[in-house]
């Protein structure tokens, strides 16, 4: 574990340009994808990070033959037409909830033995929607200590197809994982949401990749989908950079009154994310849409009541800059995100507390007051969006300490140097 790391207030509205690492979210998509393939694919764009290098790593240990070129941000992978080469594997997949769900439903397409796991918190993460969804089309899959938490177990024989109902109220992964493997199965594949779709954007992220590397499938409003039997093109495939990584610029925009412009990302992104900047336009802020990039310009901050169901990895950013703003603000709708690296509603009330906020707290999200901070070092949960989140705190009050800043690993490595080289340049 990494020293606390001090956040120095910036004295002066933030001005520059960054452009942030490509997607975990669309890396970790398209190389699911790209191993189902019917050959070799190229990504570029690569996210380099903890949770992409587990992927990679994994998929290695899984036979398929990855190359991976860190300076150029490219991983070639040559895919085995919807089969896994190696009859079985141990994968370790630290706190990575894309990488363990999307293997999960990617070894139960092979044949063979496999054994998933991860940290201590992965252990507490839930995954039996996702067992529960693959043995309903045939898998034989099962939760090694039986508390539909992992390390899970898949003894593999191809999947059946048929009918099979996704829960969707606690993550949208396990829904994107059933759509991905489901292509490989010998029949077609029928799946039906069951409950409220949490993350939206995340599952039209899924359907999208699939399509990029020629699959379709047939859905209806998000609550039906029917996949038949196809296989993946491979494809050459370019990852945006990744907006929630971006939401922390835009945000250090908001609360120093600057201007701040993120290459590579317009809203046409596939990623749902990019809605962060509509919260700031609705606090106040001016949002400038570029042919390839998106530029805030910060103002004077108004609270606002907001669901934030679809944009939910934003939601620690909008609350760590919430304190500033004239009048409370409501985040509501994300209930899910008590199961993600850490309980982060929970997290959220406790660390702004800490700096002497004012905070209620509810079963589905949070109220946030206005009101000065005070000095204090931010616990981060081993949850790299804590960190990132409450850097930008720092920027407006004085006296903030990040504890365990090596966590932005596990999507941002280079996190706390980008944010040097625009505070030091303002």
């Amino acid at each position: 574990m990494s020293d606390p790391l001090p956040i120095s207030p910036v004295t002066q509205p933030l001005s520059g340009t960054v452009r942030p690492p490509g997607s975990k979210s669309l890396t970790n998509r398209a190389l699911i994808v790209a191993a189902l393939a019917d050959g070799g694919s190229e990504l570029t764009g690569v996210l380099d990070s903890q949770d992409t290098q587990v992927m990679l790593e994994s998929l290695a240990r899984l036979g398929f033959n990855v190359q991976h070129d860190q300076s150029l941000a490219r991983v070639s992978i040559k895919g085995c037409g919807g089969t896994v080469p190696a009859g079985g594997a141990e994968l370790w997949l630290e706190n990575s909830g894309t990488s363990i769900r999307f293997l999960t439903a990617l070894c139960a397409a092979g044949q063979g033995e496999y054994r998933l796991d991860g940290s201590t918190r992965m252990r507490e993460r839930p995954i039996g929607d996702l067992i529960a969804a693959l043995n309903q089309l045939g898998g034989h899959v099962t939760s090694v200590a039986g508390t539909d938490c992992p390390p899970v177990r898949v003894v593999a024989n191809g999947l059946r197809g048929g009918t099979v109902d996704v829960p969707g109220s606690i993550s949208s992964q396990f829904l994107s994982a059933v759509l991905m493997a489901a292509p490989t199965a010998a029949n077609r594949v029928d799946i039906q949401v069951a409950g409220t779709l949490v993350s939206v954007p995340y599952v039209e992220m899924t359907l999208a990749v699939m399509r990029q590397f020629g699959v379709e499938v047939e859905y209806d409003s998000y609550r039906r989908f029917s996949i038949e039997p196809q296989r993946y093109a491979p494809t050459r495939y370019a990852i945006e950079p990744d907006a929630s990584a971006a939401s922390y610029f835009f945000a250090a925009a908001a609360v120093t009154g600057g201007e701040i412009t993120v290459e590579g990302l317009t809203r046409d992104a596939l990623q749902g994310d990019v809605g962060f900047v509509d919260a700031l336009a609705e606090m106040g802020c001016t949002v400038i849409d570029g042919s390839d990039s998106i530029t805030v310009r910060g103002g004077p901050l108004r609270g606002i009541d907001i669901d934030m169901n679809a944009i939910s990895d934003t939601a620690q950013t909008l609350a760590a800059i919430a304190p500033f703003a004239e009048g409370p603000t409501r985040i509501r709708n994300v209930a899910h995100m008590r199961h993600k690296e850490t309980d982060r509603i929970s997290a959220l009330v406790i660390e702004l507390r800490r700096l002497g906020a004012r905070v209620d707290e509810f079963d589905d999200g949070l109220m946030i007051y206005p009101g000065p901070l005070n000095p204090a070092t931010i616990e981060t949960y081993d949850d790299h969006r804590m960190a990132m989140s409450f850097a930008i705190t720092g920027l407006k009050s004085p006296g903030i300490q990040i504890a365990d800043p090596g966590c932005t690993a596990k999507t941002y490595p280079r996190f706390f140097e980008d944010l040097a080289q625009l505070t030091d340049a303002s």
